[in-house]
């Protein structure tokens, strides 16, 4: 992957939709469920889990874009439960640089589809920071990081 950047989205496990997925960002990791992005019946959401986390991470790289040279905030989703969701504040107030920053929010998965998840990223406004899940980087090797790890994981198939 470009950059030593300390975040990575991956399956730990091919079968089975609970604790089958992990994000580590700094010495932070959790687990998660790839079961809401099994669920997903939308028309933007792909075949197989592979490839439905690769348009997770497809969205996560657009924002990524959006910020640079503008600078902002933007919300990235990565753990789907029925009460809340765990997502990454990405904030720059230079357009160059990125504070990554995991989190919780109490809006609930079933009403998001994971494969078209800006509209409701948006209304991410209770974010609560993990202490010790954050790290810091340029958003250029951010993006290039997003993407290798989108390929990994469009790699791992259904």
């Amino acid at each position: 992957m470009p950059a030593d950047i300390a975040l990575h989205f991956d399956r730990v496990r091919t079968r089975g939709a609970h604790n089958d997925l992990r994000l580590r960002i700094g010495s932070h990791q959790h687990s998660c469920d790839s079961y809401y992005l099994a669920l997903d019946g939308s028309a933007t959401a792909p075949g197989g889990l592979g490839a439905r986390l690769a348009r997770l991470l497809e969205q996560w790289g657009a924002q990524i874009i959006g910020l640079k040279d503008v600078g902002g905030t933007a919300y990235l989703p990565y753990d789907f439960s029925d009460q809340c969701t765990a997502w990454l504040r990405v904030s720059s107030a230079d357009g160059q640089t990125a504070q990554v920053q995991a989190g919780w929010s109490l809006i609930e998965a079933w009403g998001i589809e994971p494969s078209n998840y800006l509209a409701t990223a948006a209304e991410v406004a209770d974010f609560d920071p993990i202490a010790s899940a954050r790290i810091e980087c340029t958003l250029t090797e951010l993006a290039a990081h997003i993407n290798a790890n989108r390929a990994t994981l469009a790699a791992t198939g259904p």
